[in-house]
């Protein structure tokens, strides 16, 4: 290992920790330019000399310096933070005092033994001025300076500090511990806010703490409640107390712990003491046991819901009167943890009449049976936060507990609680908790947020903890500034972060280092004349010289942005910022863009005043860009301020996550990881990733990466701010313009001065008005954008295409506005009858007003319930012309469609294809205009007849409406896919034929429009003569259209009323009352008009015949006749299924009904039509339009690809080599082999892959020697679907756990949202497990023995790798059911040994056989059987394969059971399932592969030997070359014939060289080399691809030389794989060797107790936790593996379990490791 030490910030206390383990371990300390520590295959930085010491202590565990126990690593922690900040000029009396107080009775700080406290201490008294100071003047206080003398006297010290160069010393600093940019800014608090003074407080004696609970990180309001505590502190020169709240242990974690501590830490928030609650149990437990004596609380067990009931209703339960003996015998039971125990819970009898809901008797003690993070499974009985709080704080002398508002209502809680126990009593102090705009700060939604992968992580820059506004660039001093400025008052706040940043601005600014960026994708060129390259020193802050200089070139070509150049004027001087002026002397233009432009120098000139100032680059090799993306970030809601109880899931699909490539700064790449820095005209960026030069293992440069610190305004340069870009996210498309009337914007505007006015009334905070008035004046901006007129109340919204000229038509949308006016009307009563909050109501009824109002402005007249759109009358074209419109633009679409197809089949750029469809989209456009209808090919454009339009239109929806009624008939009779989709394509061709007629789309209880006079002059028509009658229309007639329309109001009206009195709550009988008027206005309406009434349903106008018909004489009495049969036929049918007849009763009576209709229109020539309205005269029947389909793709030639093919093609780059090393870089050598060796294919699915033949050919030899295996055990394929409803998925409960964060849904088909999610497979049980329940009866039916051969999905987010973790994978499942359980064992285990055959005799794999631990078994199982590889690489195992036997769970829960032959009783049946996947070749490429490409054994290799004719050049005569061919032909005949996979590799345009390299790479276990020579040797040369070994065979005796030689390359690599495993596999008994065995690729067998909470600590402790990698890299810690089937050793009664902590005795020898 290797230490690499910043000699300009020497890590001094992580030194001397070096210096002295390197007396034992082998460590080399080096000086270079960061502090880096070496591993073998990792590299730490350390940016503190803190950091430093815990990664050392970590990986040097044996030595203890970081502490041997939970609380020595507390204490040295706490020492490290000490010695941060406590020793500046301010703060270094009290710190010396309290530092001799701790030293006065011990020799070391923590323990009996040197850690890194002392290192770190020391350290940092070392470089303090003050300290040496004391010294200097022997002033030093005594225990200090005993303590001080022993440690400098230490060898590590000694030596450290004479081996010191000079100039390291002088660079010792008191802030080397920890130096930031937020130190370089000092002042007093110029904005500090309203801090009310303690009730009570004394100075000196104030103590206050903060509290957090170690569930998550810290995020801004809790600074806001630490920084607070600690202004008290401070102000009063007090106490502070960090005390973490861990009285929930299924909430604490150790992990959240360090990290609040961590937060704390770069807060420089000092507490004074750690402590946890935890620590006081013992005594809490006791003061609930004295208020169970003394009759303040009892022992409930009530069951949670009817408590929650109780407590609401304020009714006392049962137990409250128990005896105090009964409340100690369910008081033990708790505490025992039992199960009656866990039912049962402490309350405190207070009062359950209280009209404050937290007095009426309080939970203060619940049973948890559950492994606490520090007491262990000590106690079972927890104490509820509110009980703890009190007692705690009395205990500790707080003298003020600060809580937020919301803890109000719990104050009289907390001092009864004080009271009841006689406890001193702490001052409450409340204030406003802090809330920001657009964004969530409770923890549950943050955890959200990590774990549905929409963040990078608890860091993450849009995230509002802690770590992620740090990240993004927020400094300490502005955070504090920030939080100082808002104060202690109790007013509400809600900030918006606009003000936070700004803050930060005036922090970042005077100290930000400025340079220049330039976009990467339009920069333009500046020529410059007269002018040389030469390098220019400038100040990196023009206004503070301590920031330093950086290089600028100057030369003849510099570089500016497109958007600077187009504000460039000829003959103007321009200001190149960090050069001086340069005269524009020419702009250079192309296509109307800037392409470059000439300039001359004019330095001398000095006034920069009123020129233009620009940011540039040189283009020059001297000094080379520094590639580098500028990252932009929104929030994570885009929604400012959500509602109570409002969902933020809502408003999370926007993009808000911008990178811009950019052309850096040469000296950019000198910036750190953490720097802020400025990009002159750009803003401020804090660098998260430091530029890294190519090297040896990366063959790229590493970009900068610069996060875009937000500095509270909105910047107006072209240059500055994320890219404009105009695509939205997909998630959610961006409503435009278009889509936004003026109405809409209107109802907007209303209901937002509503809520302006309402939080007015309601006093709300000054902030929060605020931010609603934002958005109301943003709201009346974007009303005069789309009126052109300033909003006003009251104001006349005119609809953007309501005309303007005076005796132009109303517009025609008029129907489309009544449609959504249903719509809403609907929604709006569905959200009454659900009773949905009454804000949602009042903004859809907003909404429904809205509309209603843009109908009455565009019709002149109010909405009503059976309102139609009024048609409007039209000055039309004429026929002719409209032809003659519509042929010619139908011949350009037709011309440019052909263009486009033709580009597309040339497979032109997509630039080009995409001008080409606009082009085509608008002639479309036009051609709709010109027509009035859609375009589509081969159809004339139809010409109008304007003179009777309303009789063609009743027709066609009279026939809509029967072939309706037609589809849905046939679909209740469940008639044939294919005769019901012949009968819904005719229904569609109906709907096309009404919109091409009418220009609007058919909706359902449309009406034909009343026709209008056309102002046309009239057409002469020529028709035969016969007998015109001008009929009357019957008064009946009239009168029935009026009582329809009168019924129909009435049923609107009552329905209206019930929805009022349901919303109203009603009483039940008024509601039964007025339902039954309702169904008696519906009966009367069926009476009148012969069919039931529907939603939407509108009266039938009477028909007005304007124009003379031709009367059609026919039979009436026999139509009468049948129509009255036809009518009582339907009510036949309508009644038996109202009856819920048989359906065989219901066929046949729809059977006569359809053969009456079909009689009836043989006689009348028409469909019988819909009741109640008048059949239609037939029609003359046109000639069908016969539609030619286009071919819409031009016929593609054949195009050959790159890929190297048998038969030769054009010769592709020769860069065959893997250019990364396995043991450099296992990741990316893995990749090139994948897809070099021709396995693989990446795919634009992440984690989704394309297997190419050379692997899929393995798979087919690994299935098909299984499947002829399984196959003898009686195991049959079959295929299930790979959809899964959501209701059977999730019918076992525990075993969809595990997979339901991986579980992939289907939720659309086409543009439609399906009414249920449909789940993609994750695995196959419950898909399969409900037809075993159906075709097992009896025992007969045993066993079932199925498989399939499918591919899974499991969508995990996981760092995918091809083949080992993919979203995708192919694979098999069997799934067996059995009588008995001794049947179902036998088979788990057969099947384990042909798995582990698999791995051992064809993949050449050893495998470790054995059982999964409980934890890590499949979830619903009874156990698993496993088989585990080992991958010495990367010294982590893999599973192999596993057999699972699910015992009786599964068939318990699909009712799989059988009828027992003896009992006749019904039994369960006992299941097995077992599987194998892709995830084998994976594993087979990591073991055997090496830095030449794959190895593959030959068993699986479907190339097994490649032959290679050599030798072959032009002076090579035809004979020899034809002998030479005839030759390896007859060895390939010879090598097929006993069963070897064999191939020539014959091209002509590839060397040999090239073939050897290109075989080599793909892993053929055998190369042949025949030339000429060998032809005459009789001999052939073979060459290994497992060792490279060349061997000379004689020609005659190569074929079984060749198969002999094959069994021996498979034993070969299976002998090297398994001495790999036996290396690597180590027996411990030892923890402490534990964790380097694990450093060293070991997978480790050790004595293990098998319980799940060990296993978990075993996880936890032998983690890495200061390295960043993926999960299961070597950074992680142990999983067990299995438990072998073979165990190393007895169990000894002196073995304990490995894990030093557990007291439990081991069971068996576990396999431990890290894992995939």
């Amino acid at each position: 290992m290797k230490l690499n030490c910043d000699k300009s910030k020497p890590p001094l206390g992580g030194i001397f920790t070096a210096e002295y383990l390197k007396q034992k371990h082998k460590l080399e300390i080096e000086w270079s330019t960061v502090t880096v520590l070496v591993n073998e295959q990792t590299k730490i930085s350390c940016s503190t000399s803190n950091d430093l010491c815990r990664t050392l202590a970590k990986n040097f565990a044996e030595s203890e310096l970081y502490g041997e126990d939970p609380l020595e690593k507390t204490l040295v922690d706490h020492w490290l933070s000490f010695s941060i900040a406590n020793f500046s000029k301010q703060d270094f009396s009290k710190s010396i005092t309290h530092l001799n107080q701790s030293l006065g009775p011990v020799t070391y700080l923590v323990a009996k033994r040197l850690t890194i406290a002392d290192f770190a201490v020391f350290a940092a008294l070392y470089v303090s001025k003050e300290w040496q100071t004391l010294l200097a003047k022997n002033n030093a206080p005594n225990h200090i300076l005993r303590w001080y003398n022993f440690i400098a006297s230490q060898k590590a010290v000694v030596d450290t500090l004479a081996s010191m160069p000079q100039e390291v010393k002088a660079s010792l600093t008191q802030a080397n511990s920890r130096q930031s940019v937020e130190k370089s800014v000092t002042g007093p608090r110029n904005q500090e806010g309203k801090f009310v003074d303690l009730p009570g407080a004394e100075m000196g004696k104030v103590i206050v703490r903060f509290p957090p609970e170690a569930s998550g990180y810290l995020h801004i309001g809790h600074a806001k409640a630490a920084l607070l505590n600690q202004y008290y502190q401070q102000a009063f020169k007090g106490k502070l107390i960090m005390r973490f709240d861990d009285t929930n242990p299924a909430k604490e974690n150790v992990h959240f712990e360090q990290v609040i501590l961590e937060d704390l830490e770069m807060l420089e928030i000092k507490p004074d003491l750690f402590t946890h609650t935890s620590n006081y149990f013992d005594l809490m437990l006791e003061y609930c046991e004295t208020m169970l004596k003394e009759g303040k609380a009892y022992v409930d067990d009530t069951e949670p819901e009817l408590m929650k009931q109780q407590r609401e209703q304020k009714i006392e339960c049962e137990n409250r009167k128990n005896s105090v003996e009964k409340n100690f015998a369910l008081w033990e039971q708790m505490k025992q943890g039992t199960a009656a125990g866990q039912k049962c819970c402490v309350r405190a009898k207070i009062d359950m009449q209280s009209p404050n809901g937290c007095m009426r008797d309080p939970t203060i003690y619940r049973c948890k049976n559950e492994i606490h993070p520090r007491t262990g499974d000590k106690y079972k009985v927890y104490p509820t936060y509110d009980f703890a709080c009190p007692i705690v704080d009395a205990i500790e002398n707080v003298t003020h507990t600060l809580r937020t508002m919301e803890y109000h209502d719990r104050d009289a809680q907390f001092y009864w609680f004080i009271e009841a126990l006689g406890l001193r009593r702490p001052h409450i102090w409340e204030y406003s908790r802090l809330s920001m705009t657009n964004t969530v700060l409770s923890k549950r939604k943050l955890t959200w947020f990590v774990q549905e992968k929409l963040v990078d992580g608890w860091d993450d820059p849009r995230f509002p903890t802690v770590r992620g506004v740090l990240r993004r660039g927020m400094t300490v001093e502005g955070l504090k500034q920030f939080i100082i400025a808002q104060g202690s008052s109790r007013s509400v706040v809600f900030m918006e972060w606009d003000k936070i940043w700004a803050f930060n601005k005036k922090v970042i600014d005077p100290i930000a280092p400025r340079y220049t960026a330039l976009e990467y994708d339009s920069p333009v060129p500046v020529l410059v004349k007269g002018v040389t390259l030469e390098p220019l020193t400038v100040p990196k802050h023009p206004k503070n010289a301590e920031v330093g200089n950086k290089i600028v070139w100057v030369g003849p070509r510099v570089l500016i942005d497109a958007a600077d150049a187009e504000t460039l004027k000829e003959g103007e001087n321009t200001t190149f910022i960090n050069w001086g002026n340069l005269l524009i002397k020419k702009i250079n233009r192309e296509n109307g863009k800037v392409t470059s432009v000439e300039a001359e120098p004019n330095l001398d000139n000095k006034d920069y005043k009123k020129t233009l100032k620009l940011t540039w680059l040189c283009d020059t090799d001297q000094g080379k860009f520094t590639p580098c993306y500028c990252v932009y970030f929104e929030h994570i809601i885009n929604k400012a301020v959500l509602a109570k109880d409002e969902d933020f899931k809502k408003y999370i699909g926007h993009e808000t996550r911008t990178e811009m490539r950019m052309l850096g700064d040469p000296e950019l790449r000198n910036c750190k990881k953490g720097d802020i820095i400025q990009l002159q005209r750009r803003g401020f960026f804090k660098v998260d990733v430091a530029y890294g030069e190519a090297n040896d293992t990366c063959f790229k440069e590493r970009p900068v990466i610069l996060f875009s610190i937000p500095d509270g305004h909105t910047k107006e340069s072209p240059t500055a701010g994320a890219p404009k870009q105009t695509s939205t996210s997909s998630k959610q498309p961006a409503k435009t313009t278009n889509e936004r009337t003026a109405s809409i914007v209107n109802a907007e505007i209303v209901k937002q001065g509503d809520q302006v006015r309402n939080l007015k009334t309601q006093k709300a905070a000054k902030t929060g008005i605020d931010t609603a008035v934002k958005v109301l004046l943003q709201l009346k901006t974007e009303f005069k954008s789309l009126t052109g007129s300033d909003w006003k109340p009251g104001c006349f919204v005119e609809p953007a295409n309501t005309p303007t000229a005076a005796g132009e038509p109303a517009p025609s949308n008029a129907g489309d506005i009544c449609a959504k006016i249903k719509a809403q009307g609907d929604k709006v009563r569905d959200l009454k009858t659900q009773k949905a909050d009454k804000a949602t109501v009042d903004s859809e009824v907003k909404a429904l007003l809205a509309l209603k109002v843009e109908y009455k402005q565009l019709t002149g007249q109010d909405w009503t319930a059976n309102a139609t759109a009024p048609v409007p009358t039209t000055n039309t074209p004429s026929p002719a012309l409209v032809q003659s419109l519509g042929d010619d633009i139908s011949a350009k679409v037709k011309a440019q469609g052909d263009k486009v197809r033709d580009l597309k089949a040339q497979k032109a750029d997509k630039a080009t294809v995409n001008a080409a469809v606009k082009t085509l989209l608008s002639l479309k456009v036009d051609y709709k205009e010109a027509t009035g209808t859609d375009w589509t090919p081969n159809v004339a454009p139809a010409v109008v007849n304007n003179a009777s339009p309303a009789l063609d239109e009743t027709a066609v929806l009279e026939k809509i409406a029967a072939q309706g009624d037609k589809v849905r008939e046939l679909k209740s009779q469940k008639a044939e896919k294919a005769v019901l989709d012949a009968e819904v394509k005719t229904l569609l061709s109906l709907k096309a034929e009404y919109k091409t007629l009418t220009g609007k789309d058919w909706k359902p209880g449309t009406t034909a429009s009343v026709a209008q006079p056309a102002v046309q002059s009239p057409q002469p028509v020529v028709q035969p003569p016969q007998p015109v009658v001008q009929p009357q229309l019957p008064a009946a007639a009239s009168s029935g259209a009026t009582a329809e329309a009168e019924v129909l109001n009435k049923i609107t009206e009552q329905g209206d009323k019930i929805r009022k009195l349901k919303s109203t709550k009603a009483e039940k009988s008024a509601v039964e009352s007025e339902v039954k008027l309702l169904l008696a206005l519906k009966a009367e309406y069926k009476t009148l008009t012969g069919k039931d009434w529907k939603p939407g349903t509108v009266a039938q106008p009477a028909a007005i015949m304007t124009e003379p018909v031709t009367l059609v004489i026919e039979n009436n009495s026999t139509k009468d006749t049948l129509t009255a049969k036809i009518n009582e036929q339907g009510n036949t049918v309508r009644n038996l299924k109202s009856a819920g007849a048989p359906k065989g009763d219901v066929d046949a009576a729809v059977k006569v009904l359809l053969d009456l209709k079909a009689e009836y229109k043989s006689l009348t020539g028409t469909d019988f039509p819909v009741a109640g309205r008048t059949p239609s005269k037939p029609k003359e029947q046109k000639a069908p339009v016969v539609k030619s389909v286009p071919n819409k793709k031009a016929p593609i030639k054949e195009k050959k690809t790159l890929d190297m093919q048998d038969d030769g093609g054009p010769k592709k780059q020769t860069r065959l080599g893997l250019e990364a090393r396995k043991e450099e870089s296992l990741p990316e050598w893995y990749s090139q082999v994948i897809t070099k060796g021709e396995m693989i294919e990446y795919y634009d699915v992440s984690g989704c892959y394309i297997y190419r033949p050379w692997s899929y050919a393995i798979w087919e030899l690994i299935k098909d020697w299984f499947d002829e295996e399984i196959k003898k055990l009686g195991v049959q394929n079959c295929y299930f679907p790979i959809f899964v409803s959501r209701s059977v998925l999730e019918k076992e409960k525990t075993h969809i756990a595990d997979f339901a964060p991986e579980v992939a849904w289907v939720t659309k088909s086409g543009d439609s949202d399906m009414a249920e999610p449909i789940a993609v497979r994750p695995t196959s049980e419950t898909v399969m497990y409900p037809a075993y329940a159906k075709w097992i009866q009896s025992y007969r039916d045993l066993p079932i023995k199925l498989n399939q051969w499918n591919n899974v999905v499991r969508w995990e987010f996981k760092h995918p790798q091809p083949f080992l973790r993919t979203r995708e994978f192919l694979w098999q499942e069997g799934h067996t059911a059995f009588a008995t359980k001794d049947e179902a064992d036998t088979e788990v285990e057969t099947i384990l040994n042909l798995y582990a055959k698999i791995y051992t005799d064809l993949l050449a794999i050893p495998v470790v056989k054995g059982r999964k631990t409980e934890k890590e078994k499949f979830a619903g199982g009874d156990y698993t059987l496993t088989v585990e590889a080992y991958i010495s690489a990367s010294g982590r195992a893999i599973q192999g394969a596993t057999s699972h036997h699910l015992g009786q769970n599964f068939s318990k829960m699909f009712d799989i059971t059988y009828e027992d032959p003896d009992t006749q009783e019904k039994k369960h049946v006992f299941q097995n399932s077992w599987g194998i996947t892709t995830r084998t070749i994976g594993v087979m490429i990591m073991i055997h592969a090496d830095n030449q490409g794959l190895v593959l054994p030959p068993q699986v290799a479907s190339v097994q030997i490649v032959l290679v004719p050599c030798g072959i050049t032009v002076s090579l005569s035809d004979t020899d070359k034809n002998a030479l061919q005839e030759s390896c032909d007859s060895l390939e005949v010879d090598l097929k014939a006993v069963g070897i996979r064999v191939k020539g590799d014959y091209r002509n345009n590839y060397s040999p060289g090239w073939k050897f390299n290109h075989w080599e790479l793909k892993g053929v276990p055998i190369r042949i080399e025949l030339g000429p020579k060998d032809l005459k040797n009789k001999q052939l040369v073979a060459v290994r691809r497992d060792t490279g070994d060349k061997i000379t065979m004689k020609r005659e005796n190569a074929v079984a030389e060749l198969k002999d030689l094959l069994e021996t390359i498979q034993k070969n690599l299976y002998d090297k794989a398994l001495c790999e495993l036996k290396q690597h596999m180590v027996q411990l008994n030892d923890w402490s060797k534990f964790g380097p065995n694990l450093d060293n690729k070991n997978i480790i067998l050790a004595p293990f107790c098998g319980e799940e909470s060990c296993e978990d600590k075993i996880k936890a402790d032998s983690a890495r936790e200061d390295v960043e990698t993926e999960p299961g890299a070597p950074a992680m810690g142990a999983k067990s593996l299995c438990i072998p089937l073979e165990q190393p050793a007895d169990m000894k009664s002196t073995d304990k379990c490995i894990h030093p902590s557990c007291q439990r005795k081991p069971k068996f020898y576990a396999l431990f490791g890290r894992s995939y």
